[in-house]
């Protein structure tokens, strides 16, 4: 629970330094681009936002990284995602855009893994559990 509470706490104080300088700052962490993140919680059914890091992107599918830390369970925004698929995404002078995410298959983060861990960050959280960080693939909503 007190791990819980610092994400929550460090994900608020991020969007205070986005908001308070105007959105100079706040936009990299670890060499990535920070992108902002509107999931439905999966019980509450409410709106939550979050800032997370994007280490990659093939075309215009953004991949995340579901490490939390390094910690042995998955993240909400992850459970989150699984249970709710649609997105609002922004990136740094972006427009929201409607997205739809889903859990990676397992070619797939085969494929992906390795340009991941390129970043001692989750190298280093790869160390820290045992379970196999998933990878959550964005994908623009089909419109029409």
């Amino acid at each position: 629970m007190a791990r819980d509470r610092m994400f929550k706490v460090l994900n608020r104080a991020h969007g205070v330094v986005v908001r308070l300088t105007g959105g100079r700052l706040g936009w990299r962490a670890a060499g990535m681009p920070v992108l902002e993140v509107i999931t439905i919680g999966r019980r509450s059914g409410r709106p939550h936002t979050l800032r997370l890091t994007s280490p990659l992107r093939e075309g215009s599918t953004i991949v995340l990284v579901a490490s939390r830390g390094g910690d042995d369970r998955d993240p909400d925004w992850f459970l989150n995602i699984c249970a709710n698929p649609q997105v609002q995404v922004r990136a740094r002078g972006e427009q929201w855009r409607s997205m739809r995410g889903r859990p990676a298959t397992a070619d797939e983060r085969g494929r992906l893994w390795p340009a991941v861990v390129a970043n001692r960050w989750y190298r280093g959280y790869e160390t820290k559990t045992q379970r196999v960080i998933p990878l959550i693939l964005l994908e623009p909503e089909l419109t029409g």
